[in-house]
Protein backbone atom coordinates (compact mmCIF):
# COMPACT_ATOMS: atom_id res chain seq x y z
CA UNK A 1 0.00 0.00 0.00
CA UNK A 2 2.78 2.26 0.78
CA UNK A 3 4.66 1.72 -2.76
CA UNK A 4 1.65 3.29 -4.32
CA UNK A 5 1.62 6.61 -2.17
CA UNK A 6 5.30 6.86 -2.67
CA UNK A 7 5.25 6.42 -6.91
CA UNK A 8 2.34 9.18 -7.04
CA UNK A 9 4.62 11.32 -4.87
CA UNK A 10 6.99 11.71 -8.18
CA UNK A 11 5.89 12.88 -12.03
CA UNK A 12 8.31 10.09 -12.98
CA UNK A 13 11.13 7.62 -11.96
CA UNK A 14 13.55 10.39 -12.58
CA UNK A 15 15.55 8.32 -14.70
CA UNK A 16 15.41 5.09 -12.59
CA UNK A 17 15.55 1.80 -13.87
CA UNK A 18 14.86 -1.69 -11.88
CA UNK A 19 15.04 -4.88 -13.74
CA UNK A 20 13.85 -7.19 -11.25
CA UNK A 21 15.55 -10.26 -12.74
CA UNK A 22 16.71 -11.73 -9.35
CA UNK A 23 16.41 -15.39 -9.91
CA UNK A 24 16.90 -14.64 -13.81
CA UNK A 25 14.73 -13.16 -16.27
CA UNK A 26 11.52 -15.03 -17.48
CA UNK A 27 9.31 -15.00 -20.44
CA UNK A 28 9.99 -13.82 -23.01
CA UNK A 29 13.58 -13.32 -22.27
CA UNK A 30 14.44 -16.91 -21.05
CA UNK A 31 17.95 -15.59 -19.87
CA UNK A 32 18.37 -17.60 -16.35
CA UNK A 33 21.89 -15.63 -15.96
CA UNK A 34 20.07 -12.15 -16.09
CA UNK A 35 20.47 -10.44 -13.28
CA UNK A 36 18.54 -7.76 -10.76
CA UNK A 37 19.75 -4.21 -11.73
CA UNK A 38 18.65 -1.03 -10.26
CA UNK A 39 20.05 1.88 -13.00
CA UNK A 40 19.94 5.50 -13.49
CA UNK A 41 20.66 6.77 -9.83
CA UNK A 42 21.48 10.12 -9.15
CA UNK A 43 21.87 12.56 -6.07
CA UNK A 44 18.92 13.38 -6.56
CA UNK A 45 16.93 9.80 -6.41
CA UNK A 46 15.18 9.18 -3.48
CA UNK A 47 12.85 6.30 -2.34
CA UNK A 48 9.58 7.53 -4.24
CA UNK A 49 11.72 7.04 -7.63
CA UNK A 50 12.99 3.48 -6.74
CA UNK A 51 9.37 2.60 -6.06
CA UNK A 52 7.72 4.41 -8.93
CA UNK A 53 10.56 2.35 -11.32
CA UNK A 54 9.61 -0.53 -9.17
CA UNK A 55 5.92 -0.70 -9.92
CA UNK A 56 6.63 0.45 -13.53
CA UNK A 57 9.08 -2.57 -13.82
CA UNK A 58 5.81 -4.60 -13.25
CA UNK A 59 4.12 -3.06 -15.79
CA UNK A 60 6.89 -3.31 -18.32
CA UNK A 61 7.64 -7.01 -17.75
CA UNK A 62 4.00 -7.83 -18.46
CA UNK A 63 3.98 -5.52 -21.14
CA UNK A 64 7.06 -7.48 -22.81
CA UNK A 65 5.28 -11.15 -22.03
CA UNK A 66 1.84 -9.21 -23.99
CA UNK A 67 3.64 -8.07 -27.04
CA UNK A 68 5.04 -11.00 -28.02
CA UNK A 69 1.63 -13.10 -27.25
CA UNK A 70 0.17 -10.68 -29.71
CA UNK A 71 2.40 -10.77 -32.45
CA UNK A 72 2.82 -15.05 -32.30
CA UNK A 73 -0.87 -15.16 -32.12
CA UNK A 74 -1.39 -12.24 -34.48
CA UNK A 75 -4.35 -11.68 -31.57
CA UNK A 76 -4.58 -8.30 -30.24
CA UNK A 77 -5.72 -7.43 -26.97
CA UNK A 78 -8.08 -4.86 -26.06
CA UNK A 79 -8.45 -5.33 -22.50
CA UNK A 80 -6.61 -7.70 -19.23
CA UNK A 81 -8.34 -9.17 -16.08
CA UNK A 82 -6.43 -9.14 -12.89
CA UNK A 83 -6.94 -10.59 -9.38
CA UNK A 84 -4.31 -10.87 -6.48
CA UNK A 85 -2.43 -8.69 -4.26
CA UNK A 86 -0.90 -6.31 -6.88
CA UNK A 87 -3.90 -5.60 -8.64
CA UNK A 88 -4.80 -3.53 -5.43
CA UNK A 89 -2.16 -0.64 -6.33
CA UNK A 90 -3.81 1.60 -8.54
CA UNK A 91 0.01 2.96 -9.93
CA UNK A 92 0.49 -0.47 -11.07
CA UNK A 93 -2.77 -0.92 -12.69
CA UNK A 94 -3.10 2.61 -14.41
CA UNK A 95 0.48 2.16 -15.19
CA UNK A 96 -0.48 -1.56 -17.00
CA UNK A 97 -3.33 0.12 -18.41
CA UNK A 98 -2.84 -3.56 -20.13
CA UNK A 99 -3.59 -5.55 -17.26
CA UNK A 100 -2.01 -8.81 -15.86
CA UNK A 101 -4.13 -11.92 -14.96
CA UNK A 102 -2.73 -14.02 -12.29
CA UNK A 103 -3.38 -17.22 -10.70
CA UNK A 104 -6.98 -17.16 -10.82
CA UNK A 105 -6.76 -17.01 -14.42
CA UNK A 106 -4.66 -20.44 -14.27
CA UNK A 107 -6.70 -21.61 -12.16
CA UNK A 108 -9.26 -21.16 -14.49
CA UNK A 109 -7.91 -22.88 -17.67
CA UNK A 110 -6.75 -26.15 -15.16
CA UNK A 111 -10.12 -26.20 -14.40
CA UNK A 112 -11.41 -25.99 -18.27
CA UNK A 113 -8.72 -28.62 -19.16
CA UNK A 114 -10.08 -30.80 -16.36
CA UNK A 115 -13.56 -30.62 -17.16
CA UNK A 116 -14.69 -28.65 -13.82
CA UNK A 117 -15.89 -26.36 -16.65
CA UNK A 118 -17.00 -27.22 -19.87
CA UNK A 119 -16.49 -23.44 -21.57
CA UNK A 120 -15.53 -19.83 -20.85
CA UNK A 121 -18.83 -18.90 -21.06
CA UNK A 122 -19.64 -20.85 -17.86
CA UNK A 123 -16.70 -19.28 -16.28
CA UNK A 124 -18.21 -15.52 -17.13
CA UNK A 125 -20.63 -16.32 -14.21
CA UNK A 126 -17.67 -16.07 -11.64
CA UNK A 127 -16.18 -12.70 -12.43
CA UNK A 128 -17.12 -9.19 -10.68
CA UNK A 129 -15.68 -5.97 -12.18
CA UNK A 130 -14.01 -3.53 -9.33
CA UNK A 131 -12.56 -1.23 -11.59
CA UNK A 132 -11.41 -0.28 -14.47
CA UNK A 133 -7.73 1.67 -15.86
CA UNK A 134 -7.84 2.88 -19.48
CA UNK A 135 -4.09 4.30 -20.60
CA UNK A 136 -3.98 8.17 -19.23
CA UNK A 137 -0.01 8.62 -21.02
CA UNK A 138 0.79 10.11 -23.95
CA UNK A 139 2.20 7.32 -27.17
CA UNK A 140 5.11 9.77 -26.65
CA UNK A 141 5.55 9.22 -22.84
CA UNK A 142 4.93 5.18 -23.09
CA UNK A 143 7.14 4.67 -25.58
CA UNK A 144 9.99 6.52 -24.07
CA UNK A 145 9.21 4.15 -21.15
CA UNK A 146 9.34 1.05 -22.82
CA UNK A 147 12.50 2.14 -24.84
CA UNK A 148 14.65 2.48 -21.55
CA UNK A 149 12.84 -0.54 -19.96
CA UNK A 150 14.50 -2.64 -22.51
CA UNK A 151 18.09 -0.54 -22.16
CA UNK A 152 18.02 -1.58 -18.44
CA UNK A 153 16.57 -5.27 -20.06
CA UNK A 154 19.82 -5.52 -21.93
CA UNK A 155 22.17 -4.43 -19.01
CA UNK A 156 20.62 -6.99 -16.81
CA UNK A 157 20.72 -9.67 -19.12
CA UNK A 158 23.53 -12.12 -19.12
CA UNK A 159 25.15 -10.66 -16.05
CA UNK A 160 25.79 -13.78 -14.59
CA UNK A 161 27.54 -16.16 -16.75
CA UNK A 162 27.95 -19.72 -16.52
Amino acid sequence: AQTEALALSVPDSGGVGLVPAFTGLGAPYWDMYARGTLLGITRGTGRAHIARATLESIALQTYDVLDVMQKETGIELSSLRVDGGASANGFLMQTQAVLETTALGAAYLAGLAAGIWKSTDELREFWELDDTFVPQISEQVRARQIHLWHRAVERARSWAEE
